[in-house]
């Protein structure tokens, strides 16, 4: 496999995160072919995929297009797939997962084409050096995936392995924390650079905190990750890949932050996990955490942005507190954010109600399977109470 040959690259992300996701690839100089809700189709390298692996923060999975073919059976994708020089690509001592998603009429059994792929590549390379991969469900080496449509497919090496989501900092997540790549969107969403203070009452194991300081420092957010997808491809070059995280590195900002970055929660145990969080993220320097009642959250005179993500009152018994909680919200913006711009990250729209406020902007995202909305609140100087 050359691993300079420019082929189409698929990066997967959340629903609701692609047009983030687009401004992404537009800044590292990639052009946009085509986007779905599911993800964007760019053009590039082998090599560019370990880049974007490296630097995407809304992304969950870079796939590298290998081949695309017209398939009316199980058969005829053993025979496309079998064509393909495997055994230049995945040595036999490795592990190999095959993940297909099939919307099409000859197959009834989604597992099937999963079968078929992994069965066409360890045939494949047994043929070719006399021995196999071991094969399975998990992840963390070889990844290739599989799409099938009516009567075409595509087969892609998955150069991310793991899911970029999960950047491996967060080693004490407490309760039920934000996705980091949503988390960088709503992020990105706000319009945040580093450049202005941020304040993140209600902050539980300080997703959004880390995250703002990992763009801040221009960190790649994928810098605590040694194992991707790539790493474990026979053309895989380590001196290069070296060389491109040597070249992040560099670019880190260094000193002091700009602005300040305030994180607080009212239980003290989300505190512990988040600065906990942060250090293992090399970001606690930059987070000034503390335990209190988000309303009495320290907020800069002047300019910010101010981000709350209170509970959604999913379970029956309540909506009732909830309401109040909602209609404090709204006091803390008006009485303590003046010149602030606000914003409420929340699955329950009924809830938003409450507030008190007129909302300038509403942003759809998903929280697993739950829409959610991203509130904008534009707090005026001379609303904040003497």
């Amino acid at each position: 496999m050359d691993t300079k040959e420019r082929k189409n690259i698929l990066v997967t992300c959340g629903p609701g995160l692609g047009d983030y996701l687009q401004t992404e690839l537009k800044s590292l100089g990639f052009e946009i072919v085509s986007s779905h809700p599911g993800g964007i189709i760019t053009r590039g390298s082998f090599i560019d995929c370990m880049k974007l692996n490296l630097y995407l923060r809304t992304a969950y999975s870079v796939l590298y297009l290998l081949k695309e073919f017209r398939c009316g059976s199980s058969e005829a994708l053993y025979k496309q797939v079998s064509n393909l020089p495997w055994e230049n690509i995945i040595a036999p001592e490795e592990y190999l997962c095959v993940l297909s998603r099939v919307d099409t009429f000859s197959i009834n059994n989604s597992m099937y084409p999963s079968l078929k792929v992994k069965d066409a590549i360890v045939d494949r390379i047994y043929k070719k050096v006399g021995s196999r991969p071991d094969s399975g469900p998990d992840r963390n080496k070889v990844v290739v995936n599989l799409f099938w449509k009516n009567d075409k497919a595509w087969i892609y090496l998955n150069t991310s392995g793991l899911k970029l989501s999960d950047r491996n900092y967060r080693k004490m997540p407490h309760k039920a924390p934000l996705r980091e790549s949503l988390a960088a969107g709503i992020i990105m969403a706000t319009g945040y650079d580093g450049s202005q203070d941020i304040v993140l009452p209600m902050c539980g194991s300080g997703t959004l905190a880390i995250e703002s300081a990992l763009i801040a420092m221009n960190k790649p957010p994928a810098g605590l990750r040694s194992n991707f997808g790539f790493t474990h491809i026979k053309v895989f070059d380590e001196q290069i890949w070296k060389q491109m995280r040597n070249d992040a590195r560099k670019a880190v900002r260094k000193g002091p932050p700009q602005k300040r970055i305030i994180a607080t929660d009212i239980d003290g145990n989300a505190i512990t996990a988040a600065r906990q969080n942060a250090k293992t993220a090399g970001v606690e320097h930059l987070i000034e955490f503390n335990v209190c009642d988000f309303a009495d959250t320290d907020v800069p005179n002047g300019e910010g942005i101010v981000i709350v993500n209170p509970e959604y009152g999913l379970r029956l018994g309540e909506l009732e507190e909830l309401e109040k909680e909602y209609k404090r919200i709204g006091d803390f913006f008006k009485q303590s954010c003046a010149g602030y711009t606000g914003y409420i990250f929340t699955g329950n729209r009924k809830l938003t109600g409450k507030v008190g406020l007129k909302t300038s902007a509403r942003m759809i995202f998903f929280n697993g399977k739950i829409e959610c909305r991203l509130l904008k609140y534009e707090m005026y100087e001379g609303t904040k109470n003497p």
